[in-house]
């Protein structure tokens, strides 16, 4: 067996252009990231077309300044590519210059999940980190509660029934007349807020399951604002801002939490980009240290995404024998397996 494996890990599902390679899942060797958040900033929101387009226009510039980074082409042993979930044209960006470079290279090409990517950015952060654990993973377009069974066998305990965390964030945020991205600049403003000036609705009392619904929670909030502004009554941004947050955190908590009480596990870790936002990392690690759970969070910079979690991804994929060829696709609906 190998003793160092160095993967190549390209992420386009999103907005976001990044290479990286990474060396034993755990060894970050180079990584760049191309951010588009300026071009869609003047949209309130991200573009699938111009989003693509970048893709095509970056990876030529991203992925060499990580191959030579990590000291040239000959120090590559294979080609990891998210393929799914995310929008399909970025996705397929991504998949063909992988495909094209794994053919011309003559190396494995290693299909990746986007959401055991957002898992597997905690092995990065955390070199003991070790499965079993469970996950929460929560970002603009998934909220699910995964039980991490090894590093590449995954079981979905719970998930959102519409609206992601991230989603619901972003509309108050837009609501609240706050520029693109929404959920930083909420976390900013919530910051200076009341946390129990309003109460939100909580969904969800007594059932069995541990799904989430945050669609209710955001419809809430806009009719609440809705309903101010049209009787004249004052309010401070800031504390619907704050308590809205606190809302959200508090459930993802509750139901996370659940999970590992009910599965017998100690160490929980939580991934994706709402897993930088201050509100939830209070309430995960307030309740964390009240009932003596192992609380792990990546990085902040490997909270949203990157390509450093694709290639830890892709080495634990390449390890277990998976391989994908030149009729990969891309996925833009794919369940974590």
């Amino acid at each position: 067996m190998q003793e160092q494996v160095n993967i190549l890990a390209i992420e386009t599902s999103c907005d976001e252009t990044a290479a990286a390679v990474v060396q034993n899942g755990r060894e970050v060797l180079a990584e760049q990231l191309y951010s588009q958040a300026d071009i869609h900033r003047e949209y309130g929101g991200v573009v699938p077309e111009i989003a693509s387009r970048s893709h095509v226009e970056k990876l030529p510039h991203i992925v060499p300044a990580a191959i030579d980074g990590a000291g040239g082409k000959e120090q590559i042993d294979a080609v990891a590519v998210t393929y799914g979930p995310g929008l399909v044209g970025a996705l397929l960006t991504g998949v063909s210059y992988a495909k094209a470079l794994a053919y011309a290279w003559g190396k494995p090409l290693v299909p990746v999940n986007h959401i055991a990517g957002h898992i597997c950015a905690n092995y990065i952060s955390h070199k003991e980190l070790k499965p079993p654990f469970i996950c929460l993973v929560i970002s603009g377009g998934h909220t699910q509660i995964v039980k991490t069974l090894d590093y590449t066998s995954y079981e979905t305990l719970g998930q959102t029934r519409d609206d992601a965390a991230g989603e619901a964030i972003d509309k108050v945020a837009r609501v609240l007349g706050l520029p693109y991205p929404g959920g930083p600049n909420l976390q900013q403003l919530a910051l200076a807020g009341d946390s129990a000036r309003y109460e939100m609705p909580r969904v969800f009392k007594g059932e069995s399951h541990l799904d989430f619904s945050f669609s209710g929670l955001k419809t809430a909030v806009i009719n609440m604002l809705h309903r101010m502004d049209q009787a004249g009554e004052a309010y401070k941004k800031e504390d619907v801002a704050a308590s809205f947050l606190k809302a959200v955190a508090d459930t993802l908590a509750n139901n996370t939490f659940e999970a590992a009480r009910r599965q017998g596990m100690d160490v929980l870790a939580v991934a994706g980009g709402v897993s930088a936002n201050t509100q939830v990392r209070q309430a995960f690690e307030a309740r964390a240290a009240k009932e003596g759970i192992k609380l792990y969070f990546p990085e902040m910079k490997y909270c949203t995404d990157n390509a450093a979690m694709i290639a830890s991804a892709g080495y634990y994929a390449y390890m277990d024998g998976r391989r994908g060829d030149m009729t990969l696709n891309a996925k833009p609906v794919l369940e974590l397996l």
